[in-house]
């Protein structure tokens, strides 16, 4: 038996277009977001249900888990935080986008000439409003359902959606979080195949199933929390002034540079001599080893995405 037949439903409503709704999570529990028609882009914002600084980020995710995130990823929340919110435990499309940044009124003033127009900022900020929220605190989304790419040129472009009707994505939260989904408000592009439909918005409690393949991941030294700050309270203030006591405490300094010897033999020296000759990876030979070192290392032992070229 699947496990969202075993799951108990906490809450089921329809966001219609122009719509958006916050909805807390608790760990362990798990959102829907299904297709009505089908073809509909849902754009997601999602906070630290007891914290709202963090909050989902886009480029720690697309980093992780590249342009279009499908089943088995995770949402990750922003440096410094950088922990997993959730987790996509089930995604019968697999055509998401966190490349593009969410629309607003001004990309459809200044592209389309559209002053007055549905858009996926103004529609976050009303729903986030519930909760306290304000439009500065709204940031990029995950675009579930949005079929994008990039082209030859390194210009991103947005295809046809392909998403049907009962197509879905499921999240299991990781952590107790408010999930803000909305009908993505864009209708003169291809991201709802020019046309908004509703989407429903289901709530359940997770089961054992649902934690199937979600690891233990480890704290580390890095991933740190208010309490790790120097300025502990949130400022009250919206205008930016110093503070005439400062005085810079950066961490990992003073960078230190020390010589290291490496021996080579006579035919790594001459295939260094090569590469050398190559100009692509500097013009002397500790340049032209460092690089080609790391560049190895990174292939062999970085965990994660590589970020280097083959």
């Amino acid at each position: 038996m699947a496990a969202s037949s075993q799951r108990k439903v906490l809450q089921e409503i329809t966001i219609e277009p122009g719509t958006g709704k916050a909805l807390e999570l608790r760990r362990g529990q798990v959102l829907r977001i299904e297709q009505t028609v089908g073809h509909q882009c849902a754009d997601f914002n999602c906070f630290n249900l007891h914290d709202y600084k963090e909050f989902f980020h886009t480029g720690r995710t697309r980093h992780l888990h590249g342009l279009h995130p499908t089943k088995g990823a995770f949402l990750w929340s922003a440096p410094p935080r950088e922990r997993p919110m959730m987790a996509i435990i089930e995604d019968t499309v697999g055509t998401n986008d966190i490349l593009y940044p969410r629309c607003s009124g001004f990309l459809f003033e200044h592209q389309y000439g559209l002053p007055v127009h549905t858009n996926c900022h103004d529609i976050q900020a009303e729903a986030q409003r519930e909760y306290g929220l304000t439009p500065d605190d709204v940031h990029d989304s995950f675009n579930f359902f949005m079929h994008t790419g990039v082209n030859a040129g390194g210009h991103p472009f947005i295809a046809e959606n392909t998403a049907r009707e009962g197509d879905y994505v499921e999240l299991l939260a990781l952590m107790d979080v408010l999930a803000v989904p909305n009908v993505c408000g864009a209708d003169v592009m291809k991201t709802s195949d020019f046309e908004l439909k509703p989407l429903k918005l289901a709530v359940f409690e997770g089961t054992d199933e649902d934690w199937k393949g979600i690891p233990e991941f480890p704290k580390l030294r890095n991933q740190r929390s208010p309490a790790d700050f120097k300025v502990k309270s949130i400022k009250a203030d919206r205008e930016l002034y110093r503070d005439p006591s400062y005085q810079p405490e950066f961490v990992n300094v003073p960078l230190t540079v020390s010589e290291l010897e490496v021996k080579l033999s006579p035919a790594e020296m001459a295939w260094v001599g090569e590469l050398k000759a190559t100009g692509k990876y500097g013009n002397a030979d500790a340049e032209v080893l460092r690089y080609v070192f790391f560049a190895w290392w990174i292939a062999r032992f970085m965990r994660g995405p590589k970020h280097a070229s083959p």
